[in-house]
């Protein structure tokens, strides 16, 4: 079956383990996507709005609530709308989970690795 690599990406943090391991198994399954290291290069809004639906899940969902700058922002005490936690995301990207991989339309948090294999077939 061939693959059509300018279909699948990765939203990356190359210090992240769980990154390393999913684009290990995407490189196994003879998968070379669009590598995009959010950190340096964060999605804009409509990315990031796409993305949330793509996965079906809320703003809320996608942050990473162990990170330091969520307690620094007060964020868990916050009643904020899903336009302003998409809007906290892009200006502090260490927020967003990861890693995501988008294909075909579909996109999935790699939470464990093996979970990207629902969307490779």
């Amino acid at each position: 079956m061939s693959k059509n690599t300018d279909q699948t990406q990765i939203f990356f943090n190359p210090a992240c383990s769980k990154c390393r391991m999913t684009l290990e198994l995407l490189d196994e399954h003879d998968i070379k996507p669009d590598v995009i290291e959010y950190l340096s290069t964060p999605p804009d809004f409509d990315t990031l709005k796409q993305l949330l639906q793509m996965l079906g899940i809320s703003a809320e969902n996608l942050i990473r609530k162990g990170e330091s700058i969520y307690k620094k922002l007060d964020l868990a005490n916050q009643d904020l709308d899903e336009n302003a936690l998409i809007q906290i995301m892009i200006d502090n990207p260490i927020l967003i989970e990861r890693p995501i991989v988008v294909r075909n339309g579909k996109a999935i948090i790699g939470r464990p690795p093996e979970r990207i294999l629902e969307i490779l077939s």
